[in-house]
């Protein structure tokens, strides 16, 4: 190999490392940051780049996309003084890649310390039983707060979420007995309550039965007593009927003959039916004279016709 080959290769290699080191290819969603001698030059979107060579150097670089970042389990000590262990995901993106660079030296370890602190205490806050219904509070104000402190850092904090609680098995024993306490409690109470409605009910029913009972007996008495009254009124006025009728009867030719005829014929029957029937029996001072008693009968006619 001649000098003249070897000096064509040492150019030819001395070219691809210019090259190298000068054309730079951004891929898309990332930021790279460029030092030129050693100062920040600038920020490099995505796309394809010529810089200077031995004089621009990529120092940093950053992806723009939304990053999940893993928070490890830690424990805290709620404000009733009971130990849980938590841990969470912190959704953060970089907003701005030269304060994200020259801001902090690693604001993923500096985040993460950061939102195990702020966790600590809030946790510190609330009282056991209600760590697990304000998770969501809980969240929003350790986003709140790193949001905060990672401004200048060019960072954005999206979001936080616990992914678990976890209390000491002891605690766990309690609050199972807890929750089977209350359930049985409520299991009673709704017996208790469901007894009571139904004696209500059965009271209220039998309440109705006795109004309605009530009522149709009240009911049968009007419709007898209005049945007896009617009945009442068509025996008088059937008897007023047959008392005018007789009146008549009477004032005919042979009439009075007739009535007397009857009175004596019936005087004669009902005596006789009293003395079968009766041990006792009252007389008149003259048994034998029935034209006396059927005077009397006629008078007590004529009488009641005046008047």
């Amino acid at each position: 190999m001649t000098g003249s080959m070897i000096v064509l290769l040492i150019l030819a290699g001395l070219v691809l490392t210019i090259v190298a080191r000068t054309a730079v290819v951004v891929p898309q969603q990332s930021a790279y940051v460029v030092e030129r001698l050693g100062r920040f030059s600038g920020v490099r979107g995505a796309g394809f780049h010529l810089l200077l060579p031995f004089v621009d150097v990529v120092r940093y670089k950053h992806t723009l996309k939304e990053v999940a970042i893993d928070i490890p389990a830690q424990v805290c000590i709620t404000r009733d003084n009971v130990q849980v262990g938590v841990d969470g995901v912190l959704y953060l993106k970089v907003m701005s890649p030269e304060r994200a660079s020259y801001g902090i030296s690693d604001y993923v370890f500096a985040i993460s310390q950061l939102a195990q602190t702020t966790l600590r205490s809030e946790i510190g806050k609330i009282d056991l039983d209600r760590t697990f219904e304000e998770r969501m509070n809980i969240n929003q104000s350790v986003v709140t707060e790193i949001d905060k402190a990672t401004e200048p850092w060019g960072v954005k904090v999206l979001r936080y979420e616990i992914r678990n609680i976890t209390p000491p098995q002891d605690v766990l024993a309690a609050m199972e007995k807890q929750m089977r306490a209350e359930r049985e409690k409520r299991a009673v109470v709704l017996t208790s309550e469901g007894a009571r409605d139904a004696n209500i009910n059965n009271a209220e029913g039998e309440k109705q039965q006795v109004i309605k009972a009530s009522e149709a007996r009240r009911q049968q008495r009007i419709n007898e007593a209005e049945g007896e009254a009617q009945a009442i009124l068509a025996v008088a006025t059937a008897t007023a009927q047959g008392l005018r009728l007789v009146a008549d009867a009477i004032q005919q030719p042979g009439g009075r003959e007739a009535t007397q005829l009857r009175v004596a014929e019936n005087y004669v029957t009902q005596f006789g039916h009293l003395a079968k029937q009766a041990n006792t029996v009252i007389l008149p001072a003259n048994v034998g004279d029935v034209a006396g008693m059927i005077a009397t009968a006629m008078r007590v006619f004529e009488t009641e016709k005046r008047g």
